[in-house]
């Protein structure tokens, strides 16, 4: 007969995360900076559209 047993010791209960709480609308000056990044992305994809069309190479 052993001396001394091991207890299994179960894992702690996941409980559901908290309620989730409502998102709050973007503010007015984060919209503007997205607005204008996006644009300033555009604008710098499409030039790069141009000089790689520019290197191509002459015949």
């Amino acid at each position: 007969m052993p001396a001394f047993t091991f207890e299994k010791i179960s894992p702690p209960v996941r409980r559901a995360p908290a309620a989730t709480t409502p998102k709050k609308p973007r503010g007015l000056i984060s919209q503007m900076i997205d607005r204008f990044a996006e644009r300033r992305a555009r604008r710098a994809l499409q030039s790069e559209r141009v000089v790689r069309q520019d290197e191509k190479p002459a015949e």
